[in-house]
């Protein structure tokens, strides 16, 4: 079986509800796009809660680890604990799902050489205060999990992005068909992978 190519690796993209709502898409399909990056598939969907926690994939060992440290910070601020540590975890999800359902999203799927560091790279850090002035989330918010905890909700950081090849294949397949994802030659490519820059000089 042949080694794929490496400008064939696939990062999965969602811009986010608020990214849709604040009219952001064209602003983070340039700056991906700008790196060369080909963009294979895009579609405009609402997600559905299903999907949603398949896509997050955590067990009870996660659930009553993030828990655990709710309860923990709760009794730290003086507060009591209305339900079992296990339950806080699983508000976690809760609150991504309210989210990542109240409205349109875009599913894209990137593909080149590194393209999930790539996506990783210009998306920047979870939280949006903590990632890096150029970054997608240190540009363009100022939402942070201090202020999210206070309104009890989920950060609202504008997009999600794969964090390894493997999830990206895992999540591509999840939420989009095999014809959905479309296999092209851009004229870039020659420019990024051609060895010998052929045909430049006439």
């Amino acid at each position: 079986m042949a080694i794929p190519h490496p400008k064939t690796e696939r990062s999965f993209v969602i811009v986010k509800p608020d990214g849709v709502q604040r009219s952001l898409i064209g602003e983070i399909l340039s700056r991906f796009e700008r790196t060369g990056l080909k963009l294979v598939s895009l579609k405009m969907m609402v997600l559905d809660s299903d999907r949603i926690w398949k896509h997050y994939d955590k067990d009870d060992e996660w659930f009553l680890k993030k828990g655990t440290r709710i309860a923990a910070d709760r009794a730290a601020a003086g507060l009591s604990a209305e339900k079992e540590p296990i339950e806080y975890g699983k508000d976690i999800i809760r609150a991504l799902d309210k989210y990542m359902t109240s409205g349109p999203v875009v599913v894209m799927v990137w593909e080149g050489n590194s393209a999930v560091a790539v996506v990783t790279k210009l998306v920047g850090e979870t939280a949006p205060a903590s990632s890096d002035v150029g970054t997608i989330r240190g540009d363009l918010t100022i939402d942070s999990y201090d202020i999210a905890a206070v309104d009890d909700r989920a950060v609202r950081n504008l997009i999600h992005c794969s964090d390894t090849p493997e999830n990206a294949e895992k999540e591509i397949a999840m939420w989009l068909s095999e014809d959905e994802v479309l296999k092209y030659r851009l004229l870039n490519e020659a420019i990024l992978y051609d060895v010998n820059l052929d045909g430049i000089m006439e």
